[in-house]
């Protein structure tokens, strides 16, 4: 009874314990794998590129940097002298627009069917001189048909005036009702009517009338004198022949003809 006990633990020890594998193991296999194939792609990958390196190598280590000939460098310096003259010439056709040049070519293939006018007549006026414009309206200057009669003749009269240096204020819209009823305004669109821009308004005149209108004169008229139409038509009609006539006073006081002489003022 006592030898039973022993035999039963010298069987506990003969019993072999079963074989475990543990879950890290099997995560480090299978990234190893992973590594171990990116790798060999990469390898892979070197090598095909090294291959198709050395293929263009080799397929361009026969050919040589061409040498331009004289005709060539002719031809590049020819397009290049091309471009210069085209970039030029858009810039002298925008200076040319700003300028108005082309605008004046308009005007003047238009005026080219219209018969030439005597004269274009241009009155000095402010907005408040309306008092003055209707003195005129009832003494030497025409209006209504009568107005339209003088320009058959070939002789347009229109009164010149600036715009306000508030655009569209009162007065602007008084002489655009003004003008709207008698029709003979030259509005200077560019102009501010200001007496510090007095100076600029025959510069604003002259080049508005030409555009407007093709004349042997333009003649500019203040608005403090009573003008003889008339006997400014017979002198302009005389002088219409001679070119390049300039009728009026250039400077003020007396003026010596002697070349030794300098004049006084």
């Amino acid at each position: 009874m006592e030898k039973l006990p022993t035999t039963m633990k010298s069987d506990k020890r003969g019993r072999s314990k079963p074989l475990q594998t543990s879950k890290p193991s099997l995560v480090l296999a299978f990234f190893s794998c992973v590594a171990w194939l990116y790798v060999a792609g990469r390898l892979w990958q070197d090598a095909e590129n090294r291959k198709l390196l050395a293929s263009l190598l080799k397929k361009n280590s026969g050919q040589r940097p061409k040498v331009l000939t004289v005709e060539d460098k002719l031809m590049v310096l020819g397009c290049r002298d091309l471009e210069r003259r085209i970039v030029e010439a858009e810039m002298d056709l925008t200076l040319a627009k700003s300028q108005g040049y082309l605008k004046n070519q308009l005007q003047q293939s238009r005026f080219s069917s219209d018969p030439r006018l005597l004269a274009v007549i241009g009155v000095y006026t402010g907005f408040g001189s309306r008092l003055k414009r209707n003195v005129f309206r009832g003494s030497w200057m025409p209006r209504g048909d009568a107005l339209k009669k003088l320009e058959e003749r070939g002789v347009v009269i229109r009164l010149v005036i600036g715009r306000s240096a508030n655009r569209g204020d009162s007065l602007d819209r008084k002489i655009d009702e003004e003008n709207h009823s008698t029709k003979d305004f030259l509005i200077l669109e560019g102009h501010e009517e200001a007496q510090e821009e007095f100076p600029k308004k025959a510069k604003f005149f002259f080049r508005t009338a030409v555009q407007n209108w093709d004349a042997d004169f333009y003649v500019k008229v203040d608005d403090n004198i009573d003008l003889d139409l008339e006997g400014l038509i017979g002198l302009l009609e005389r002088r219409r022949d001679q070119d390049g006539a300039y009728i009026g006073c250039m400077k003020s006081g007396e003026v010596i003809a002697e070349d030794e002489l300098k004049s006084s003022s």
